[in-house]
This record gives C-alpha cells, structure tokens and sequence, in this order.
C-alpha cells in the first residue's frame, strides 16, 4: 500500500508538479520524492522556551535516524508553550497548540511523526493533536537539567518555593536571592526535579509511545542524542508496519501510566492531561480512576519535591525501566509499546544501582503515593491532593476558612498584618479555575501569609479550584469542580466557614446547610472577565471542567488523517 505521502508526491500531471517542485528548492533530489515515508519532526523549539531551545540539536539527531532508516525527515514549528514565559498562563494556550499540531500533521504530507516534547505543556498538546490524527507517532522528549548547585548543595526548582519563603521573611537577601537564582538552571534541558515536565516525559515512556529511558536520560548527555537517533529509525518502521496511536494508547496503556506515575510521585497535572489525551483517544477514563488505580501503589521514586533526589539521579539508578519493573505484580506487562516489545520486556532486564532513588515494593520511600480524589459538597465533581507531598498532620483536620476572591484579592491582602488568619485556618482561593482565571494557572500552593512564616509554620490547607507546578508541595487541594466562576459551592465559600479535609475517607466538606448554600448561590453573578474576541473569547466559552480534562468541547475525539481536498 503506497505511503500517505504519495498522495501529494506521486501524483503526475500539474498537481504533482506542484507539491513537489517548490519543495525541490531546498535541494532534496527527486528520487526522495518517489516513495520513501516522510516523517514529520515536530519541533517546539523557542527561545521563548528556555527548557526546549536545545531542539534544533536533538531534531538534527533525529533525522540522522530517518535518513539511516530510508526515511525523509522534514521539520516543522508548532506553537512552543514556555511554562515561565508566557501570560496569563502556558496552560490556556494547551488547547491552542493541540489544534495547531493536529492541523500542520493532516495537512501536510506526513506518513509518520517525531514530537519533540519538554516543557510541560508541550507533551500534553503535541500528544493531544497527533491523537485526533492518528498516524504513526514516536515522542522524543528533551530530558531533564542538571541538577543545580548553591553554596555547596544541590539545588532545583522545588527549592524556588523555599528560597521565596526565605526572603519573604529576610533570612534570604536580594543578592543571595539572585545568586541562586543563577545556579539552578545550569544547563540545557528542562526542570531537574520531577515536575510537570518530567512527570509528561516518564507519562509517555510509561504509555508506550516514546522509547525507553525517555523520561531520565540528562539533557545535557550525550545519551539523548543517541535516543533521539534511534527515534528516527524506529518511526520510519512504525511507518512500514502501520502502527498508529490507536494501537499502543489503550486503557490498558492509561491504567499503567496512571501506576507508573503514582509511584514517581508525579505532578497532580498529570491527571488533567492524561484525561484530556484520553478524550482525544475515545478511552473512557476518570477522574476516579486516578485514586482507584494509585490508592495501592506505594511511592518508590526518592525525587524531588516528595523526596529529596532529582531526575538524574533516577538514570543513574536505572531508569524508568528499573522503577517499572519494581511494579511488573500491578501493571498490564503485556500493554505493547513503540519499540515493538511490550512494556514488560521492556524492563525484563532492568536493575536498580541505587535503593536510596528507586526502593523496592516490599520497602517503599514512603506508604503513600499517587492522587488523592476527593470528593463532597465542596467539590462535587472532585479536587486533587498529592498525599506524597502533603503534611500528614492535616490530612484530616478541619478549620475556619480565609476566603480570597481571586488571584488579585490574594495578593492585596495575604501578607495584611490585619488579615485574620492563624495557622489552623483553611485558605480558600477561588476564580483561579479553567474559565475563572482564565486558563487555570498554577497558583494553588499559595504563599502563606508573612505573619505565619514568622511563626515558623510552613504548611497549612490551602483550596482552589487552580493547579499547582508540579515542582510544589504541601497540603494543597487543587482542581475543585465544578469552578467557581461558574457558580460551584466553592464561590459559595465565604470567611468563617468551617471546612473538613479527610483525606483518608477521600472527604472535602463545607459545614453549610444545603439550604444556606441554595441562599448564597440566588445571589451568585458570574464575573464578567471582559474577553470579547480570540482564541482566549472561544476558549471560555468552550472549554471543560477539570475532571474532564479542561479541553475545549469541540475538540474530544478526533477526524483522521484524511484530507479531503487538494489545494489547488
């Protein structure tokens, strides 16, 4: 059966001599246009993008692959999500970079697809788009930093909270602030602990669809270069074998990335792109599975922020392949994956060089792991909590709450020595939601107040219906649904409630009569947040809750790789 390709450059006549003579301007010979799989890199290379602007490195390395395979590699951008870059928050844009991947893959004569993935929204849209097309698909990710170095220690992206803490409260200066400031990002490559991006890059090794020690190799290794060149060979055989997404992403496939990360430690946004992949996909998945599926996994990653080592570390220790095979008694070992094995003879011979990184089942770092879905009048629809990353004291505690309109009410009145607040309290921040902000950033582990750092304490229960970086931790409960900007129980909350958090009767309850809250919410006006026209206009209008993903409606599923019509 002739390549999808062919459809544009086998043709004779004036179509043919269309979409193959402009293209012969960069000097690609007509012999390549005769047959061979054309593979598409898609790059999200930026400099806007910091832990991505190695890419046009790692594409090079990709296309050695394909031409050693009998391939033509040809390059394309996509929209680059730089996750401390872009305003009012990369995530807003998820959406938008999905539909641009899906776009440029179907619209152009692609057999098979390389992503190039790193900072945290750029898994999850690439993925997303290449799901609703559905060809041959292979992730390269760009792997992580070295881990930082400060006055002696190594440092990362989870010490960005504590340093914040420390020179809120003077014991940091200006100086040492920025000093630091310059020693953590070190090299190439994306955040050194398991955060967001990591946490996507080890979701799509443990999914099947990137190869082997993906998630761990260094950026700054030469390593990466080699996986990325094997990438290009392997994705000219999908091709040839006909492999496509929808072979490799079943709910077998999900249920094992959902194990898989709960014994990472890995960030509470996994959840809401692994459901929004699942939609693309049409695998049922919810937001129940993610506790159900983890509740029995314990945590065996001694990774930052739950633990105390960084990325690296877990390579030298073995890898993804070594944690896995610590689970092989939980996960679907025969779920196939893009090498062509399946995910257990993947990690058959794997070994485990460091029990201070990856423990074992029998002594785990710690009993618990995975999300925590909570549900309950506060959040009927569910909330997240990372109980790794949590204070084990208030997981079940209930105190008065200290309500915060929104992200700028927060900031006006947090460090208010005035502001009536002890460290029993509940912080409650709402309108920080996928309509409410909008685009749902990650604010949801707040700065505590200055007057409770003076105290010494630094954790208490904050709730929103917000995301937290997956360089975070405390005890935060994120992603209530339904939102408060369109009228859940949480913009019902008002100063002075008492709020329960139970964590393990899985409880998040507001001390409110039903008849008080049906009261409140007759007075309840959605706020009018002044977005009249664009994407940010369509995507208000259109997007989901969090339990759902927090795509936009019209984008669930997918249409194909069929083009309909010619261009000309």
């Amino acid at each position: 059966m002739p390549h999808r390709s062919q459809e544009w450059f086998g043709r004779t006549g004036k179509d043919g001599f269309i979409y193959r003579a402009w293209m012969k301007n960069q000097g690609f010979p007509h012999h390549l246009f005769e047959g061979r799989p054309v593979i598409g890199i898609c790059n999200t290379w930026s400099e806007f993008t910091p832990c991505n602007a190695h890419f046009r490195d790692i594409a090079e390395a990709v296309k050695r692959g394909v031409w050693e395979a009998g391939g033509f590699p040809l390059e394309f951008p996509v929209m680059s999500l730089g996750e401390c870059q872009i305003k009012p928050t990369a995530m807003l844009f998820r959406n938008l970079a999905s539909m641009d991947v899906e776009e440029s893959i179907r619209a152009n004569s692609i057999d098979g697809v390389i992503l190039l993935c790193g900072c945290d929204k750029t898994t999850p849209s690439l993925v997303m788009g290449a799901c609703s097309v559905d060809l041959p698909t292979l992730v390269v990710s760009g792997g992580p930093m070295l881990a930082g170095r400060y006055r002696g220690k190594k440092i990362g992206t989870s010490d960005l909270w504590r340093f914040a803490e420390d020179f809120k409260t003077g014991q940091m200066s200006q100086a040492e602030f920025v000093a630091a400031e310059a020693c953590m990002a070190r090299s190439q490559g994306h955040c050194a602990v398991m955060g967001t991006a990591s946490t996507m890059a080890a979701m799509v090794e443990a999914l099947g669809i990137a190869l082997p020690d993906n998630a761990t190799i260094p950026a700054a290794d030469s390593r990466r270069k080699v996986l990325a060149h094997m990438a290009g060979i392997r994705i000219v055989e999908l091709v040839k074998e006909g492999v496509k997404l929808s072979d490799l992403l079943t709910r077998p496939a999900f249920e094992n990335a959902i194990m898989i990360n709960a014994a990472l430690g890995g960030s509470t946004n996994f959840i809401i792109h692994l459901l929004a992949i699942a939609g693309r996909m049409g695998v049922k998945l919810d937001i129940d599975d993610f506790d159900r599926l983890s509740a029995k996994i314990p945590l065996l990653a001694n990774l930052q922020p739950s633990g105390e080592h960084f990325v690296e570390d877990l390579f030298y220790a073995g890898g993804l392949p070594a944690l896995i095979r610590e689970l092989r008694g939980f996960l679907h070992n025969d779920a196939r994956t893009v090498n062509g094995k399946t995910i257990g003879e993947n990690c058959a011979g794997a070994e485990c060089y460091d029990r201070e990184v990856i423990a074992s089942v029998d002594e785990p770092f710690k009993p618990e792991s995975g999300i925590a879905v909570l549900k309950g009048n506060l959040c009927p629809n569910g909330a997240v909590l990372k109980p790794s990353a949590a204070t084990p004291a208030l997981m079940k505690h209930t105190g008065r709450a200290v309500v915060f309109e929104n992200i700028d009410d927060y900031k006006t009145r947090v460090d208010d020595p005035d502001l009536d607040i002890d460290p029993s309290c509940i912080m409650v921040l709402k309108n920080v939601g996928p309509r409410g902000y909008p685009g749902m950033p990650e604010v949801g582990n707040m700065q505590l107040p200055a007057k409770i750092l003076a105290q010494g304490v630094h954790d208490m229960i904050r709730i929103s219906d917000g995301r937290m970086s997956g360089t975070g931790f405390g005890t935060v409960v994120l992603h209530v649904s339904p939102e408060a900007a369109i009228g859940g129980n949480l913009a019902l909350v008002q100063n002075g409630d008492m709020i329960t958090l139970d964590v393990d009767n899985r409880l998040l309850h507001l001390h409110v009569s039903d008849e008080e809250l049906a009261r409140r919410l007759a007075h309840f006006r959605p706020v009018d947040l002044g977005y009249e026209r664009g994407y940010v206009n369509l995507y208000v209008r259109h997007v989901t809750q969090a339990h759902e993903g927090a795509d936009l409606d019209f984008l669930r599923g997918g249409s194909g790789s069929v083009v309909k019509r010619d261009s000309h």
